[in-house]
């Protein structure tokens, strides 16, 4: 690099960085900051569901986590702590493999950015021969009114900026200086373009990672459900731990708290690991790294929390959300929706996005069957008419008849022959991972999920489908679930996808 018309570099000295929150070291901090931001925020949202505040933008009831979740708050907790104390061990490992961090260097490295920005100059006047223009001659004629857009055309020749440097022999000379509009420039460049392209890269890469890995999990029988037992080993079912991604489905209705809620060596491989490459690869600082992980944390626990609250940037900045994710916890979805935590442009480009349609109905009926449930467990007076188990359901008959393509699940457990159209593709896939999962009852899902599909349309069949004021108002509630789960405006679609069909 020819460097003799270039600005000098100034000197530096390195001091070491104080901590962001004395006296805990910063690499600490990383540690330590995701694993309060989880807690926090999923008691947050835990708070919220004890008071039952927000139910209109709830996309599941009490009742439904009481009755459709297949593990215990209680084992929710233990498997959480269990993968943040890997996190821990990993991260600090991680930690050792990066150097301490120093500042001073600052104005240095902003110089380096300012001279580099020079050096692009340089090729100005070739690009303008290319369309017929002469720079040079353009820069003089307009040298007098635009002196800095003249030195730019010209090739970043500024003849005017210098400045005065001391030699070390004692001997002052006169260099050439950057313009202002280079330091800006290279502010802008170190301390905001930069950190965000090194923050894309690491969200691409971890969204990458995810969804194949995630991807392959439910395509592969055995990382999804089946563990290995050595001849002559007996293991009750309900202890064989091994199981892999089929654990997390366990939560039929997600929540905040169970969004870590995996086998730990899937914990390792899909969380840990995806972003501490991502974290490698993007070359961060230690300090972008905490927030980095942090915003991770908290994207993960937000897609788990079970609302659609209109006033969540999470929600509304990405395509991923908690209602595009929960689509993927149900029976019928559980094949599609791979993208997590950020975005969905792999579901998209390769085609696994839910084509469904809308699902409103899905949703309803799985409300009133657990509604129903818990009422025989322990009779209760019901908030919502359609919860009660002596309630009048023409509403939701309406209701039912009016949503879209709403599935038939047969009773016969016979694998069904290759569909046609891609829902219903999707639709048996998803029926089929269910099936596969024995050791959590997936034929027993599907054979509940069957009986209340064939009440429902039991229902329909003795409707004299006339609309009351009571059909109305659960219409209307259908429709506000549309609403809570759509994103963006679309209403081709159920939660934030458009359909396709």
């Amino acid at each position: 690099m020819d460097t003799f018309n270039l600005p000098p570099l100034p000197e530096y000295s390195l001091t070491p960085l104080p901590s962001l929150v004395p006296p805990i070291p910063d690499k600490f901090l990383t540690l330590l900051l995701p694993i309060a931001a989880y807690w926090i925020l999923s008691m947050i949202f835990h708070w919220i569901d004890t008071k039952d505040l927000f139910s209109k933008y709830r996309l599941h009831t009490p009742a439904e986590v009481l009755k459709r979740n297949h593990v215990s708050r209680w084992e929710v907790v233990r498997d959480v702590v269990l993968q943040q104390m890997i996190q821990t061990v990993v991260g600090t490992l991680l930690g050792m493999t990066e150097p301490d961090d120093f500042y001073g260097k600052e104005d240095y490295d902003v110089a380096v950015w300012a001279r580099r920005i020079r050096i692009i100059q340089r090729a100005i006047p070739g690009l303008l021969s290319l369309v017929s223009i002469n720079a040079d001659g353009l820069a003089k004629n307009i040298a007098g009114s635009y002196p800095t857009l003249a030195g730019a055309l010209s090739g970043g020749v500024y003849p005017s900026l210098t400045e005065a440097v001391m030699l070390s022999n004692g001997n002052q000379v006169s260099v050439p200086s950057f313009a202002t509009w280079e330091i800006l420039t290279a502010k802008a460049m170190y301390w905001y373009i930069i950190p965000a392209v090194q923050f894309g890269i690491g969200i691409f890469i971890v969204d990458t990672w995810q969804y194949f890995l995630h991807r392959a999990m439910h395509m592969n029988k055995w990382l999804y459900s089946q563990y290995y037992i050595a001849p002559g080993w007996k293991i009750p079912a309900n202890e064989r731990a091994a199981t892999f991604h089929s654990r997390h489905h366990r939560l039929y209705v997600p929540y905040a708290f169970g969004a870590l809620y995996n086998h730990w060596f899937e914990g390792f491989l899909l969380d840990i690991l995806g972003t501490s490459i991502a974290f490698k690869v993007a070359g961060m600082s230690t300090r972008q790294g905490m927030w980095f992980f942090t915003c991770s944390t908290i994207k993960t626990v937000d897609d788990h929390c079970g609302y659609s609250l209109p006033w969540d940037p999470l929600q509304r900045l990405t395509s991923n959300n908690s209602g595009y994710h929960d689509i993927h916890h149900q029976s019928w979805g559980i094949k599609t929706n791979f993208s997590q935590p950020f975005f969905t442009f792999w579901d998209r480009f390769l085609g696994t996005v839910w084509t469904g349609g809308d699902v409103s109905a899905r949703y309803e009926r799985s409300k009133i069957a657990a509604q129903r449930l818990v009422d025989q467990d322990s009779p209760i007076t019901n908030t919502y008419s359609s919860q009660s188990t002596t309630s009048d359901h023409r509403p939701y008959v309406d209701a039912v008849t009016e949503a879209k393509e709403l599935q038939t699940i047969p009773l016969s457990f016979q694998q069904p022959q290759p569909p046609s159209g891609k829902a219903a593709q999707q639709a048996a896939a998803s029926r089929e991972q269910v099936l596969d999962d024995h050791d959590d009852g997936g034929r027993q899902i599907l054979i509940e999920e069957a009986a209340e599909e064939k009440e429902a349309r039991s229902m329909i069949r003795k409707s004299n489908r006339r609309r009351t004021a009571s059909s109305l108002t659960q219409s209307e509630s259908l429709r506000g679930l549309r609403e809570r789960v759509t994103m963006h405006g679309r209403t081709g679609g159920i939660l934030g996808m458009e359909s396709s069909r």
